[in-house]
């Protein structure tokens, strides 16, 4: 049966050059199988996996693209974390349509995955591949869903693609970010969504990537029909940058940006109502007539012009941005400046959604590892199979299914820089024992070697679960437990954090920045409990950010599921925690003149923060 759909999917690719396929003769499957077919002399009934690079190849593929990486994965994991209940894997590809990065789903999908070779280092450009979601949008430069039977080769139909199209900072092709289904249960509107949310996290990746490189740059988010663009300029208003929207918007090319051309040949607004901090602003074009309003953001960091050269950049500012006002971050964050470059393991504990990943990254931006590699894994994310050979590696043909030239593993990966381990308490046993002997001998024996291989790693751990009362359980290594706990950090939920309001407002100006809350939307925003912490919070937000009419966000916008409460603490003690916090932030920290706000005496205070471990600045 599976031959002769194979042998039915053939003849029906090979009737596209005759112009009789059972497809629109002018859609871009049709067109893509014809360049297949002639310009590529491609083999439909062709079998066999795609070609993929050693892991000496990958890494001087990827070597261009590292920082653009580096840029993208935090919404590439956020990508991946929401899509992979559907089965898709998750990659990043350079233009040439080499998988430079890949976040596999679930263990029964991700078999299917590994067995067909989609993984970082497989090639599926369009000229060897034929037609598939990753190499056509790569040769079109245009998002495109390729579903199950619409690719070229007949080996590739249980597959549906989408793709989006990574542009730079300059609006040149970058890569591309390509989802992977093999479910033979979704269909093509489920993946049209989909390629919705795909298109919408590399709009965010074109963003995070503009921001990065004009830095020191201010960044105006201009509105516009076919989306909003940002335009980079410097201190005398000369244009220094513009993204593929904004040049399209506004007819700005190489030549005109080379020039200096000044910002308000295009667009005019009150600049210095925007010099404290992140502001929206009332946009007029150059003639005066009304455009809409704008977003426009101060530098991240001073410019060499106005900042002396002898006076280095502060490398801990993320870590404070991250802390912002609440009392128990900004006191961890000075432990942090404390221990320096210090090779001390970190332990983050926080419920899943307050950031941990992105404070990890903080921590190792802010070490002398920072130019280094900077390594990630879910243990609980990954198939506790295939959890051994992504940590420690494998040599060739340790295992049916290895790699023709083995592996080297996340932690030689990490060599030098960063390994972040999250949601360790989910590692199995038996590799907590491999792990302990790596962090106490510095060496790591990869599956089937006959020698160690030396490492020099910085080990930041996370977790959601109570380690220490696992530890005590059997649950977890107590030996392992002390050793990851170098230094433990906790991260508080989103409703405990006493500078929530700020958070919510930074949070809407980067998800929705053509958007302003109503106050009916801000009470709900206020008053919710977000179970979900900064996860949601952005889902929340990108979410109302579309369906907002008007740029005003309604509460009608948010999609806020109903919370009771969880079991873990009671709703009574969660009440008073949360109090107390509110109340010490009021009060700059300090324990007295929050006692009297609170009518209780300091001593009550001193000891219901001790009981309900409130972290206070010092």
């Amino acid at each position: 049966m599976a031959s002769l759909s194979a042998s039915n999917h053939v003849a029906r690719v090979l009737s596209v050059a005759n112009h009789v396929a059972d497809v629109d003769a002018s859609s871009r499957i049709a067109n893509s199988w014809r360049r297949c077919l002639v310009s590529h002399k491609l083999d439909p009934a062709r079998q066999g996996p795609p070609q993929t690079l050693t892991e000496a190849e990958i890494r001087h593929v990827a070597e261009p693209m590292e920082e653009t990486i580096r840029l993208a994965t935090p919404e590439l994991d956020d990508l991946a974390r929401v899509l992979r209940d559907a089965g898709y894997c998750v990659n990043l590809a350079d233009v040439n349509a080499t998988m430079l990065f890949s976040r596999l789903p679930g263990e029964a999908d991700a078999k299917m995955f590994l067995d067909w070779k989609i993984y970082t280092g497989s090639n599926f450009a369009e000229t060897f591949e034929g037609t598939n979601g990753l190499g056509t949008a790569l040769a079109e430069e245009k998002p495109i869903l390729v579903h199950r039977d619409e690719h070229f080769r007949a080996q590739w139909h249980m597959f549906s693609c989408a793709v989006a199209p990574l542009f730079d900072q300059a609006g040149r092709l970058a890569g591309a970010v390509n989802i992977t289904s093999c479910r033979e249960d979704l269909e093509r509107t489920a993946h049209q969504l989909a390629l919705a949310v795909t298109m919408e996290a590399t709009r965010r990746m074109e963003g995070a990537i503009f921001r990065g490189h004009f830095r020191n740059a201010w960044i105006a988010t201009v509105p516009g029909d076919g989306g909003s663009g940002l335009l980079a300029y410097d201190d005398d208003r000369r244009i220094v940058g513009a993204c593929r929207s904004a040049r399209a918007l506004l007819g700005l090319t190489d030549g005109l940006i080379a020039s200096g051309i000044d910002l308000s040949r295009y667009i005019k607004f009150d600049h210095h109502a925007a010099r404290g901090a992140d502001e929206v602003v009332e946009l007029r074009r150059a003639d005066g007539s009304a455009l809409g309003q704008g977003h426009v953001a101060p530098p991240l960091r001073a410019r060499p012009s106005t900042q002396r050269r002898d006076v280095p950049v502060d490398r801990f500012d993320s870590l404070h941005r991250l802390a912002g006002r609440d009392p128990g971050l900004i006191k961890s964050v000075k432990r942090l400046r404390s221990i320096g470059d210090h090779n001390l393991p970190v332990l983050l504990y926080g419920e899943t959604g307050v950031g941990k990943d992105v404070f990890a990254r903080a921590i190792h931006a802010a070490s002398n590892r920072a130019r280094n590699h900077y390594v990630a894994l879910n243990c609980a994310a990954m198939p506790e199979s295939l959890i051994d050979a992504e940590l420690f590696g494998y040599q060739a043909g340790a295992f049916t299914g290895a790699r023709r030239d083995g592996s080297k593993g996340l932690i030689v990966q990490a060599d030098g820089g960063t390994l972040f381990l999250d949601e360790i308490g989910d590692m199995p046993i038996a590799l907590q024992t491999r792990l302990l002997r790596v962090l106490e001998n510095r060496e790591v024996w990869p599956l089937g070697a006959l020698k160690p291989v030396p490492v020099d790693i910085r080990l930041i751990s996370a977790t959601h679960r109570d380690l220490g009362r696992m530890a005590e359980e059997g649950a977890f290594r107590a030996d392992l437990y002390f050793r990851l706990r170098g230094m433990e950090v906790r991260l508080p939920a989103l409703r405990e954090r006493a500078d929530r309001d700020d958070i919510i407002r930074q949070i809407a100006r980067e998800e929705a920045p053509d958007c302003r809350l109503s106050d009916e939307a801000w009470a709900l925003f206020s008053a919710y409990p977000y179970p979900g912490n900064m996860r949601q919070l952005r889902h929340v937000l990108r979410l109302a950010g579309c369906t907002a009419e008007d740029g005003v966000i309604m509460d009608a916008d948010l999609d806020l599921p109903p919370f009771g409460g969880r079991a873990a603490e009671p709703d009574l003690a969660a009440a008073e925690r949360a109090t107390i916090i509110e109340a010490l932030r009021k009060h700059g920290g300090r324990v007295t003149e929050a006692a009297r706000a609170l009518k209780l005496s300091r001593a009550t205070l001193y000891r219901k923060i001790k009981q309900l471990k409130i972290e206070t600045a010092q």
